[in-house]
């Protein structure tokens, strides 16, 4: 995990959501969930971009080259966006992404074998879940290409955090910059919950500083 990825790893989703609204940036998703563990993740992003099957013969399962070529501590985040009623991700792909040190997965789309990602230990947050196989209905067509989550556009090499929360891109141009802000704003969130344990009144904790403090 290089710095900038430690960094990250230390804030919630919530703190950087902020950082991007102080900075005017986007990259907050909404209505992906965590199918599997507890765990916060975040790392730099390998992308997967999956459509429609019209036929072609795929040479290797969906995932499986992303999987080979993720480095250990990098979120794969999967495109599919089809229509489809088709899982972006199984069971088996959860063991080989667990194996290779991959942080989890992010899927715009749904995904199966959701108790084989519990009994690996293996993070999976979906769009939703199916027993549908990919096979016959989706496939792969590129990896570590551009690739759209939600309203967001997600390029290899970006980074992402996500929690129970949200899912929220950073792209690799903004990082410093919205870590900066994001450890500023956790600081103050720090201190705020200090105040109050402390008996100060919450009304005055959470008041117009609170309010003011992520205009530009």
């Amino acid at each position: 995990m290089d710095d900038l990825a430690a960094r990250l790893s230390r804030l919630d989703s919530c703190a950087v959501s902020d950082a991007l609204d102080k900075l005017g940036l986007i990259g907050a998703v909404t209505g992906i969930h965590r199918v599997s563990t507890d765990r916060r993740i975040a790392g730099r992003v390998v992308t997967v971009k999956l459509e429609r099957d019209d036929g072609r013969a795929a040479a290797k399962h969906l995932c499986s080259t992303a999987i080979e070529t993720a480095l250990p501590g990098e979120v794969i985040v999967v495109e599919q966006r089809t229509g489809v009623d088709a899982a972006a991700w199984g069971g088996n792909l959860s063991l080989g992404a667990k194996l290779r040190g991959i942080a989890g997965v992010i899927i715009d789309g749904p995904a199966r074998d959701v108790d084989e990602g519990r009994l690996h230990d293996f993070t999976v947050f979906a769009r939703d879940h199916t027993s549908r196989t990919a096979r016959g209905r989706i496939v792969e067509t590129g990896t570590n290409v551009p690739i759209a989550v939600g309203d967001v556009p997600v390029s290899p090499g970006d980074y992402v955090v996500a929690d129970g929360s949200a899912v929220v891109f950073v792209a690799q141009r903004d990082i410093e910059g919205v870590l900066d802000a994001a450890e500023a704003i956790a600081r103050r969130e720090r201190a705020m919950v200090d105040a109050l344990l402390e008996g100060t009144p919450i009304g005055s904790v959470m008041g117009k500083s609170y309010e003011t403090m992520l205009k530009r």
